[in-house]
C-alpha cells in the first residue's frame, strides 16, 4: 500500500514536471518570436525615419510606451501600404505623435 502511494506521487510529480518544462518551451518561444517581430520593426523604422525621429521616438517610448507603439504600428502599416516614400523626419513624427495621442487621449470631466 504505501508503495502504491510512494509510485502514485512519483507519476504526479512527472506529470507536473513534465507540463513545467512544456509551459517553459512556451514562454521561450513566445519570448523569441517577441524578440524577432521587434528586431523587424526596428528594422523597419531605421528605414523611415530619420536618426532625430527614432531618437524622438525612442525617448516617447520611455514615457509613453503604448504611444510610441501605436505609432509604430501605423507607421509599419503605411510603409508596407507604399504611403512612405521619403524618411519621416522630426517634424512630421511630432505630427503624427500629437494627431495619435489626441485620438487616444481620454478626457475626464467631472460634473457636480
Amino acid at each position: 500500500m504505501a508503495e502504491d502511494i510512494e509510485e502514485i506521487r512519483k507519476r504526479k510529480l512527472m506529470e507536473l514536471q513534465k507540463k513545467y518544462l512544456e509551459q517553459q518551451k512556451a514562454r521561450e518561444e513566445a519570448m523569441k518570436q517577441e524578440m524577432e517581430l521587434e528586431a523587424q520593426l526596428n528594422a523597419i523604422m531605421r528605414k523611415i525615419l530619420t536618426p532625430e525621429a527614432r531618437e524622438r521616438l525612442g525617448r516617447v517610448k520611455l514615457v509613453k510606451p503604448e504611444l510610441a507603439r501605436q505609432v509604430e504600428l501605423v507607421l509599419v502599416q503605411l510603409y508596407q501600404a507604399g504611403q512612405i516614400r521619403e524618411p519621416i523626419d522630426d517634424a512630421r513624427l511630432k505630427k503624427i505623435l500629437a494627431q495619435i495621442d489626441q485620438r487616444t487621449r481620454k478626457d475626464f470631466n467631472i460634473r457636480w
